[in-house]
């Protein structure tokens, strides 16, 4: 089931210690600002990961990671990492990520994750009833 289009912006100001010499953000890192989007998304449903992990035992896996980088971002900007659901089942959450800049909204990068629902042993496990609807599944009947 699709999960809904739905999205959150996070603001990130890049620091210099995200660039490599020539000012320009080092590419690993738009990897570290989906994170901090993805977070940021769950956290706006009412899904922190702490407790997810804590309450629950339950661990989203990263298992596929991209990024297509289209315009190099800089040091000292203030971009917008703009995340949504694109995909959900109990045992997959697939994210989207578009990375812009926050004077001009121009597309830097767009990327997505997948990841595995996973308990505390790494083994694949199924999302709690109550995240459900969080993550845009229906409850089961």
């Amino acid at each position: 089931m699709a999960a809904p289009l739905d999205f959150v912006d996070t603001p990130v100001t890049i620091r210099y210690a995200e660039t490599d010499q020539a000012g320009v953000v080092y590419h690993a890192h738009y990897l570290v600002w989906f994170e901090v989007g993805r977070a940021a998304w769950c956290q706006s449903r009412g899904v922190p990961y702490a407790e997810m992990e804590s309450r629950d035992g339950r661990l989203l896996l990263v298992a596929e990671a991209s990024c297509r980088y289209k315009a190099p971002a800089r040091y000292g900007e203030d971009v917008i990492v703009r995340t949504s659901l694109a995909k959900s089942s109990d045992r997959i959450l697939r994210f989207r990520y578009e990375v812009r800049t926050k004077l001009g909204g121009d597309l830097l990068a767009t990327g997505q994750t997948a990841h595995v629902v996973a308990d505390r042993s790494f083994r694949p496990a199924r999302l709690p009833e109550h995240y459900r609807e969080r993550f845009g599944l229906r409850p089961k009947a």
